[in-house]
């Protein structure tokens, strides 16, 4: 059977289109020689690069592709993206798992992995998965230095203020003064050096004396040390308690006199007696006055044993 041009042409157009209907698809992730995939959809804010090109896994194995990437026609979601992509495969995850984006390489390319869980009622074809973003290793360096950098900038505006006012206080003047304490405190420091030599030397001149000194020093303690034990041997307690008693005795005895017992008491405190004391004292006074003055009165001598006329008293005389 004879093959003519025109069946030819016909068979080249329908391969080149079929190749082209499969490079197309493929390019966008579908494998038309593939079973039959089943796909889920998920939603995310902003989608980190990700595109109809990435490769969707489960535990590190890639089961399927990322089919389309459109913006929600909801009013009240405006500028969210719902992704739609595949899984060529049986592995049955349920509603609860979580699609994830992550970085597949250091390069920047994004993959989309799910996270299967298996409690809860199983996904269906068409189903919606919680979306979540992970952060690659550039954001999370990035988001760790962000504070670090807010506090390296404030420390660098902390700085650049603590000389600004340095430079305002060390004008030329402070600057001048500063310089002359300098000088005084290295000059302080030689005087403290000359006076630690002058020290040094003085000990190493009296050496000898400063040794007396400590063993003179040394031999009184021992001598205190003696002391305190011949004190404490002497029964210095009981010494101290017999004068504790005597001290009693003689409260008890001024007590007595205050109270007015025995006869010191009744002296200090009856006062009768006092002023009989006192006039007594005072007569006795007077008598021996007149017997200093007039002394023949009291006393009577005679060698020829004269009479006694008597004494008449001055008074009785004038009369």
């Amino acid at each position: 059977m004879k093959i003519t041009r025109e069946v030819k042409t016909g068979i080249v157009a329908v391969t080149v289109i079929a190749l082209f209907i499969w490079g197309f698809n493929f390019l966008k992730g579908l494998n038309l020689f593939d079973a039959p995939s089943k796909t889920y959809l998920t939603a995310y804010n902003n989608v980190q690069g990700l595109s109809t090109t990435s490769v969707v896994t489960i535990n590190g194995v890639g089961v399927g592709k990322v089919v389309r990437i459109d913006f929600n026609s909801d009013p009240e979601k405006r500028g969210q993206l719902i992704v739609e992509f595949s899984v060529e495969t049986d592995f049955e995850f349920s509603k609860n798992s979580i699609a994830k984006i992550y970085s597949a390489s250091l390069m920047g390319g994004k993959s989309l992995a799910i996270v299967p869980s298996y409690e809860g009622e199983m996904a269906k074809p068409g189903d919606f998965l919680l979306g979540q973003i992970e952060s690659d290793i550039f954001s999370s360096v990035t988001e760790k230095l962000n504070p670090l950098q807010a506090k390296v900038e404030n420390v660098i505006v902390s700085v650049d203020s603590l000389m600004t006012g340095l430079t305002d206080v060390l004008n030329t003047k402070s600057r001048n003064n500063l310089k002359s304490s300098i000088e005084q405190l290295n000059e302080a420091m030689i005087n403290f050096k000359n006076i630690s030599e002058s020290v040094d030397k003085l000990v190493k001149n009296n050496e000898e004396k400063l040794g007396n000194t400590l063993a003179n020093a040394e031999l009184m303690t021992a001598n205190l040390a003696k002391l305190s034990d011949t004190l404490v041997n002497a029964n210095l307690g009981m010494t101290v308690k017999n004068l504790e008693t005597t001290i009693i005795n003689l409260n008890k005895i001024l007590a007595g006199v205050e109270a007015g017992e025995g006869t010191l008491g009744k002296l200090l405190n009856d006062e009768e007696m006092y002023n009989n004391l006192t006039n007594s004292s005072k007569e006795l006074e007077e008598l021996l006055r007149e017997m200093k003055l007039n002394p023949k009165r009291f006393v009577h001598f005679s060698l020829f044993g004269k009479k006694d006329k008597g004494y008449k008293l001055e008074e009785e005389i004038k009369e």
